[in-house]
């Protein structure tokens, strides 16, 4: 019998709009429910129940090295203007050894809250890392 080990986090893949674009890393990927607490003043018990209520979700962060011919963070931040914004959804997948999704969030919604170019340092012996951290309106989460 073959021993079961836990996933790795190194192999994954985004798409949006039918790009597949290569990142460092990507954090944020968590949902949360918030807490309706209620009592009624006939209760019998002296203390509140508790709710699930309405999802949370926090930002994403996408990280990834900095190209001099690639502008398509920019350009998709190019596209904030008052009340109207490009919104895309992103698929991100987890990958096995065959590159197949084992792990896939799907994004609904999302654009582009805040992009960061990357630091720079005379003295520095890195790669560019530019960033951009996206806000969405849902996260679901499939095992495949």
């Amino acid at each position: 019998m073959a021993t079961a080990y836990p996933l790795v986090k190194f192999h994954f893949q985004v798409e949006w709009s039918g790009t597949k674009i290569g990142f460092t890393e990507v954090s944020g990927l968590d949902v949360e429910s918030e807490v309706v607490e209620y009592r009624d003043g006939a209760s019998p018990e002296y203390s509140k129940i508790k709710m699930p209520g309405m999802q949370k979700y926090s930002n994403i962060t996408l990280k990834r090295g900095t190209f001099a011919t690639d502008n398509e963070f920019f350009n998709w931040w190019n596209t904030v203007k008052l009340n109207t914004i490009e919104r895309r959804d992103i698929t991100i997948s987890l990958l096995n050894e065959e590159h197949e999704p084992v792990i896939t969030w799907k994004v609904k919604n999302a654009w582009p809250a805040k992009v960061q170019s990357t630091d720079l340092k005379a003295d520095g012996n890195e790669v560019a890392i530019e960033s951009m951290e996206i806000v969405h309106e849902g996260l679901t989460i499939q095992n495949e």
